[in-house]
């Protein structure tokens, strides 16, 4: 054992959280993404987000867990928070089981850490991909004037709607963040625990949606919120995540997050307005192959 202590990598999703659950519940905002991959992994199966199976990685110190880390590929790795020593570790012995890393996500100064070692170690050459925002809700204050229309919770009968709006969300925000989903897959999810509202105008018309993910260690996630872009402008976002966030709330969640792209002013403006405070800043990084040390 060295002293950034030793990584546990495995394919087995309960031997994993048999070592890294309670760690990932000590802190449920900064850990929120595992907390929701791995419940959602295990309720639905270990091919939710594709073929290739996901991997996951515990780092015990002292007889305890310190850190820890998920990837479903091809998505990026996905890290808790890290030392420098503990990123170069990870980043060796990654790199010597062979893993091809398209990116990392994690808290900004950890996904910073880490990709300069995957450089080190690889070659590769780490962009910048995008700067996020983890927000979390204090007092709720719904927009006022209220948009027309009325919220509605997803049905079967709006499959289409949704595959179509995610698939253009997830184009408009570059990706996913690493965890990788098939649309079909994703809306019928969804649909099946009521995880979509829609924003409907007086005529019935969807303009809108924002989601929200399943309670895991008292935390529920916003996630998505997505207007058509010749639809925005009107209050319609404002509008359904102010209601995704109220039934977060009447759902006894402690926590209500939401992430933002911190390159789009208008929804952090938003998200403020009605009542979430900023948490921490994360970062995503691309890795662009390079000729390197291995």
């Amino acid at each position: 054992m060295t002293g950034a202590g030793t990584w546990h990598i495995t394919g087995d999703l309960d031997q994993f959280l048999t070592h890294a659950e309670d760690f990932l519940r000590t802190n449920p905002a900064l850990h929120t993404v595992p907390l929701t991959v791995t419940h959602a992994l295990r309720s639905r199966g270990m091919h939710l987000y594709g073929e290739a199976p996901p991997v996951f990685g515990a780092l015990e110190r002292d007889g305890a867990v310190r850190a820890a880390f998920f990837r479903t590929p091809p998505g990026r790795l996905m890290l808790t928070a890290l030392t420098t020593e503990e990123a170069d570790a990870l980043a060796t012995q990654l790199a010597d089981r062979g893993d091809k890393l398209p990116g990392v996500m994690a808290e900004r100064d950890t996904a910073s850490t880490f990709a300069q070692a995957w450089r080190r170690q690889t070659g590769a050459t780490p962009g910048l991909h995008a700067r996020q925002r983890l927000y979390r809700l204090t007092e709720l204050t719904p927009p006022h004037p209220t948009p027309p229309g009325h919220p509605r919770v997803a049905k079967a009968k709006d499959r289409e709607q949704l595959i179509c709006w995610y698939g253009e969300f997830v184009e408009a925000i570059g990706g996913d963040g690493g965890v990788t989903h098939d649309p079909g897959e994703w809306a019928e999810a969804r649909i099946a625990y009521g995880g979509i509202t829609l924003w409907e105008t007086p005529d019935g018309t969807p303009v809108s949606m924002a989601g929200i993910t399943a309670k895991v260690a008292g935390q529920i996630r916003v996630a998505p919120v997505y207007t058509p872009a010749e639809l925005r402008g009107h209050g319609y976002a404002g509008a359904v995540t102010a209601e995704v966030s109220r039934v977060a709330r009447a759902a006894g969640a402690e926590e209500v997050l939401l992430f933002t792209d911190l390159a789009n002013p208008t929804s952090n403006a938003l998200y403020r307005r009605i009542g979430y405070r900023a948490v921490v800043d994360f970062a995503r990084y691309d890795f662009r192959k390079g000729a390197g040390p291995r």
